[in-house]
């Protein structure tokens, strides 16, 4: 008798628990039994894990939670051959001088003047048109016109403020001269203060803001057809 009550008893527990779990709301998920055990909370760039709804971990408060992907990673970008060999790994190496400046450790560098070698990386890969240059200057008004200026003349709101200074003008004569590769490398790996964008921006963004900042050089970089030697192959 008694065996059979807690079974009863049970059996109508578990009855309750099912019902309990059901709404007439069709947009409800109903209730999760312990959901941290298939649902890891996400993580964010950017954010402070050190200090979670006013609960307190010193262990994480130093760590970053915005890194660089593995080395030799390559992530998925769809069977279009062409996206996919745009997305390869870049060939070129930071030198081995930014472990310092800018902080690349734990990674393959290069002895060599790799910024100098890339003056013979001729080609623009991302095609020139006129939606490649809108979405440049929307990825310029957001990534660079802080430091850089709207007009390219590196009076952003960041130098005029007196927080930085040294900021290039890209219609400088130097920076005219620059090949498209040496602006690539410039942002993906970074220079001088600058840092790098590699984790920011992928490399058909920088590809395409090589673009944008060639139409603040030439203003009729589109029309004229001037992609100098950006038709030419490496």
């Amino acid at each position: 008798m008694k065996k059979s009550l807690i079974t009863w008893i049970g059996a109508l527990s578990t009855s309750l628990a099912l019902m309990s779990s059901c709404t007439s709301d069709p947009d409800s998920p109903g209730l999760e039994y312990m959901p941290d055990m298939y649902r890891s909370p996400a993580i964010e760039a950017y954010v402070d894990y050190g200090e979670v709804r006013a609960r307190i971990d010193e262990t994480k408060k130093v760590r970053q939670t915005a890194l660089t992907p593995p080395q030799f990673t390559v992530p998925f970008y769809g069977t279009d051959s062409a996206l996919v060999e745009l997305m390869m790994p870049y060939h070129r190496a930071a030198n081995q001088n930014m472990r310092m400046t800018h902080g690349f450790y734990g990674e393959r560098l290069s002895a060599a003047d790799e910024y100098t070698l890339a003056a013979m990386d001729l080609k623009n890969p991302v095609m020139l048109d006129e939606k490649t240059l809108e979405e440049g200057k929307k990825l310029y008004t957001s990534m660079c016109q802080h430091c850089h200026g709207e007009k390219g003349d590196g009076n952003g709101p960041m130098v005029t403020s007196g927080a930085y200074s040294g900021v290039p003008n890209y219609k400088e004569e130097a920076r005219m001269k620059l090949s498209n590769g040496q602006m690539f490398y410039s942002i993906y790996y970074g220079k001088g203060m600058m840092g790098a964008h590699r984790s920011l921006l992928n490399k058909k963004e920088i590809w395409t803001l090589v673009h944008y900042v060639r139409s603040i050089q030439y203003p009729d970089y589109l029309a004229a057809g001037m992609i100098s030697d950006s038709t030419k192959k490496n």
